[in-house]
């Protein structure tokens, strides 16, 4: 379970499926959905949204965390057939693959460093959130899966795809796709998904070792060398197709609702 500092909300308007604390320039961001697994709803993707577009701009590290035993059990797939029943043509799915672009881009493109603190399951649109941030620590027992090939969906979440293959190499992640298993720790580590674990326990501190030095160094060289590195890593995804996750996702989801109401 995370331990959130005391500190002073970071928002007048109190998020219903998030916990956010600003202490000083460290902005904790914490999934809050402990019974639901912390699925990913768009209620979920527009108040990160939110939080993310109105983030202090004093805040120089926002730690991303789950509350319960798993950081993030993916999306609410629910919400899928929802949208599906509502409108077939699956513009529903196109608007929440458009938010979950955005979520994951200001993640990634955030003026602050990112940190995510990762324990238990980190599944589908978990694993994308967390590749999203800049540094990832991981407890003993974190995993990482994509399971949409069983489920009948692409891979097709925040723009996972490229990043995991700029991370980790495109012939680990197709293997990792392909057979949908479970990631666990040590290897995680091995592939450079986690940048460290540590138990349990010592997730808090492993942060706050990552933490203490970034705030002792001059916030314009951070930001800057923060952009650089965004910046050629992003160079090295030629090819980042992943603008179309949403169209993909979505032209997926309603052949398939289709085919299905033809049966």
């Amino acid at each position: 379970m995370t331990i959130l500092p005391t500190g002073i909300p970071a928002f007048r308007a109190t998020p219903k499926t998030l916990r956010c604390v600003q202490q000083g320039p460290v902005l904790h961001v914490e999934l809050n959905r402990p019974d639901e697994g912390n699925a990913v709803t768009d209620d979920v993707l527009d108040e990160l949204h939110e939080v993310l577009r109105t983030q202090d701009p004093s805040v120089r590290v926002l730690v991303l965390s789950g509350a319960g035993e798993d950081f993030c059990l993916g999306g609410d797939r629910s919400e899928f057939g929802d949208h599906l029943a509502h409108d077939s043509s699956g513009a529903g799915i196109r608007a929440s693959g458009v938010r979950a672009r955005q979520v994951c881009d200001a993640l990634s493109n955030n003026p602050a460093v990112t940190v995510a603190r990762v324990q238990g399951r980190a599944v589908g649109a978990g694993f994308a959130l967390a590749l999203a941030c800049d540094l990832r620590v991981g407890a003993e027992n974190a995993s990482f899966r994509l399971p949409e090939l069983a489920l009948g969906l692409p891979v097709a979440w925040g723009g996972l795809l490229p990043r995991l293959i700029n991370e980790v190499g495109p012939a680990r992640v197709r293997e990792i796709v392909l057979s949908g298993r479970a990631v666990e720790a040590r290897e995680a580590f091995d592939l450079s998904i986690l940048q460290r674990i540590v138990p349990a326990g010592e997730l808090d501190e492993a942060v706050a070792a990552w933490v203490r030095p970034v705030l002792r160094r001059p916030a314009a060289a951070v930001r800057v060398t923060r952009t650089l590195l965004q910046a050629y890593g992003s160079a090295a995804r030629q090819g980042d197709l992943s603008f179309l996750d949403a169209e993909l996702m979505s032209g997926v989801l309603s052949q398939a609702h289709l085919a299905a109401r033809e049966r």
